[in-house]
């Protein structure tokens, strides 16, 4: 996987952007939703089983599912009768580096280098 800088990263999302997924992170069941994503890593998860997991009712889930899609912060692959869904962790890392852009008054520091994901 390419490595990003952390400019390069900041300069894919800007604040609409930055809006939009925290709009679809502030909601109590697509955040646990995205973070369910964000533990499957890339082999992602399918909606039956995300539901199952997170006793979420299905019709339900698949609204919160394209919310998380429609923000950029999942995505969806067909794999034969089955949907699967993945966290993007390019876009979640683009959201971390754009809230922390000046961080530490634009110094490199801990908090910045803690929040990237490494093995996605």
């Amino acid at each position: 996987m390419k490595t990003l800088t952390p400019a390069a990263i900041v300069a894919g999302l800007d604040e609409s952007a930055a809006v939009r997924a925290l709009a679809a992170l502030a909601q109590a069941q697509r955040l646990r939703a995205f973070r369910a994503l964000v533990v499957a890593g890339p082999e992602g998860l399918t909606p039956g089983v995300m539901a199952e997991r997170l006793k979420i009712a299905p019709s339900a889930l698949s609204f919160h599912l394209k919310e998380l899609v429609h923000a950029g912060l999942a995505s969806s692959e067909s794999r034969g009768r089955n949907l699967i869904y993945r966290a993007s962790f390019d876009r979640m890392n683009a959201l971390l580096a754009y809230l922390t852009e000046h961080c530490c008054q634009g110094q490199p520091c801990e908090a910045t280098a803690a929040v990237e994901c490494r093995d996605c």
